[in-house]
């Protein structure tokens, strides 16, 4: 596998952990929010930026770069913005027009997004439809989802990725020293999102019989996994728990 130089940008979700950890029938609706605010930030970073894969809560993105034209990546600041819009449009529309009373339907305008980007030597392969990516660029992209950034959202850059954003949003950036776990000292620059992408405008509310048919849709959806989840606990109390006692 030849490396080539190449685009590495994550976008995290912050607050899931908390999503996950409310009570059931709000777990269930916490991953529809989610996955619905994952297929904004993917939209959002189309046709650029081509998504590796999905790790939980966030979306590995990655873009190869020509040897001759690695500063073809100017754009990338006004994508970022591109995708924090998309990710609060979704999220205050999930909230606008949601008739569950569960927390995580009711708290889905709540969340945030981060973004980390690098721009390194990554080497690729194929195996059937999935492109493989491996290299210490994609630990360092993934160890940088670690920090103290001071702010809520941001576009966290190496300096590798900060020296190809555009020029207006160069001086909105703050230089951060990076400790990365096992990696060492990295310098870096961050971007308050707030300031690339200014708050968006308010989530039209839909009529009632709209808002009906998207709830019934969301419980169409969550019907498997609360059958599974039913299912697991009942197992779970049929077990003979005297023949595993010591």
């Amino acid at each position: 596998m030849a490396a080539q130089p190449t685009l590495l940008l994550i976008a995290d979700i912050a607050g899931y952990t908390r999503f996950m950890k409310l009570h059931a029938v709000s777990v269930v609706h916490a991953h529809e929010v989610v996955s619905q605010l994952l297929e904004a930030v993917i939209d959002a970073a189309a046709p650029e930026l081509r998504l590796a894969k999905l790790e939980g809560d966030a979306a590995f993105f990655y873009l190869p770069l020509a040897e001759d034209r690695a500063s073809d990546a100017a754009w990338i600041a006004g994508r970022a913005a591109a995708i924090h819009g998309a990710f609060h449009r979704r999220a205050a529309d999930l909230a606008a027009n949601t008739l569950c009373p569960c927390d995580a339907c009711q708290q889905a305008g709540e969340l945030k997004i981060k973004l980390v980007g690098h721009l390194g030597e990554v080497a690729m392969r194929k195996v059937k439809r999935v492109t493989e990516l491996a290299g210490i660029d994609v630990i360092v992209v993934h160890r940088m989802l670690k920090n103290a950034v001071p702010v809520v959202e941001y576009l966290l850059m190496t300096e590798p990725f900060y020296r190809r954003v555009e020029p207006r949003t160069a001086p909105l950036a703050t230089s951060l020293a990076l400790e990365l776990e096992g990696l060492g000292p990295t310098a870096a620059w961050y971007v308050d999102l707030r300031d690339v992408d200014p708050a968006p405008v308010a989530a039209t509310r839909m009529g009632l019989g709209a808002r009906l048919v998207r709830h019934l849709g969301l419980s169409w959806r969550s019907l498997p996994f609360y059958v599974g989840a039913k299912r697991a606990c009942e197992g779970f109390r049929n077990v003979d728990v005297s023949r595993h006692a010591a």
